[in-house]
């Protein structure tokens, strides 16, 4: 497979929120997407629908047996069913999730030229970016982002993160450490649903050689919200996605039975999604789902997601104890760096990525 990985992007790389903020009326011919792909009201499910959500805070009281299986139980029908979650009481604390937020923000807040000195290129997406695919002449999306490697540690450079504001960094990296936790917990959840031995999960992706990076997403506001984007819908290639929303404003839609749900974020809720590497683990028993988000004419948003990824050179398939003579092996192997790679080089494309890799039947 042939990229242009190593070069920079294919166009001159403009930034979404200068965009915003020269007041302009309407969005540039390069955001406006097709009209199957735009918001579209008549395929919006009803308000009151939202993802599970679920308390995990019982699962680490050894002595109630009954509440550990309920958890459990509803864990499994969230990966099989919906492929999202939200988790409350997960140990992470509320104070911290609004700091690192408000870190955040304020970063994007910052101006233009104090961004452009952590400017990313496609080799690693690292740092300040507006577009994630380099096909030239694609249909942008409305946002704009940083980007930074977590785990390996070795991959990790603090002087490559926002100093400014003050504690970024710290913040970051103490967010950062208490999601890892919290994967670790949950992949042992989720193997533990899977009939599998509760270390299964975290051993395939690598035990302790995880990968792990952060992607904080900036959606400025829009003139015509109906017309794009924040993010095209795509299912995440990765292993576990930790998301922590916006608290004031929403725009993450999960699709479902054919319909895009609007997610309503619970107080210091984080979403937490099943990506395509758990899917192919699983054998297509845990779902990786199509999600988008959308854009406000009048409100700007920030959120993080943090992924939680195998190690990038171990061949992922599915697991041999989910392989049965009528339920044969639905993928073969390919280690997540190849499997990036290929993401990459096209951008967010619905689920045709992960259902590409089907084996023959």
């Amino acid at each position: 497979m042939t990229t242009n990985l190593n070069q920079d992007w294919p166009e001159p790389i403009v930034r979404v929120q200068s965009l915003s903020e020269s007041g302009c009326s309407a969005v540039p011919s390069r955001y406006i997407k097709p009209p199957s792909d735009r918001p579209n009201v008549f395929s919006v499910a009803s308000p009151s629908m939202n993802i599970p959500i679920i308390d995990i805070y019982g699962f680490a009281l050894d002595q109630d047996d009954s509440l550990r299986q309920t958890i459990l139980n509803q864990i499994s029908d969230a990966c099989r069913n919906w492929g999202f979650f939200q988790i409350i009481n997960h140990g992470i604390r509320g104070e911290l999730l609004d700091d690192v937020r408000r870190a955040w923000y304020d970063f994007f807040k910052l101006s233009v030229e104090m961004k452009q000195a952590y400017a990313n290129n496609p080799k690693t997406y690292e740092g300040y970016g507006s577009r994630l695919g380099v096909q030239k002449g694609a249909i942008l999306d409305w946002s704009d982002y940083f980007f930074l490697h977590y785990l390996p540690s070795h991959l990790k450079d603090h002087s490559k993160w926002p100093a400014i504001p003050d504690f970024i960094r710290e913040m970051t990296e103490e967010y950062g450490e208490e999601v890892v936790k919290v994967g670790g917990k949950l992949l042992k959840l989720l193997s533990l649903n899977l009939g599998l031995q509760e270390g299964y999960l975290q051993n395939a992706f690598g035990g302790e050689e995880v990968g792990a990076c952060l992607r904080v997403n900036y959606y400025p506001k829009c003139p015509q919200p109906e017309l794009t984007l924040g993010l095209s819908s795509h299912s995440d290639p990765g292993g576990l996605t930790f998301l922590l929303p916006d608290d004031k404003v929403a725009g993450l839609q999960v699709r479902k039975d054919e319909k895009w749900i609007t997610v309503k974020p619970a107080a210091h809720a984080i979403i937490v999604n099943v990506g395509d590497q758990v899917q192919v683990l699983s054998n297509a028993i845990y779902k990786s789902v199509e999600h988008r988000v959308i854009v406000n004419s009048d409100k700007e948003r920030v959120s993080l997601a943090f992924f939680y990824n195998p190690k990038s050179d171990i061949p992922i398939e599915p697991a041999k104890a989910l392989i049965t003579q009528d339920r044969p092996a639905l993928y073969p192997p390919m280690t997540f760096d190849e499997y990036r790679l290929f993401i990459r080089t096209r951008g967010p494309q619905g689920k045709s990525q992960v259902d590409a890799l089907k084996s023959p039947r």
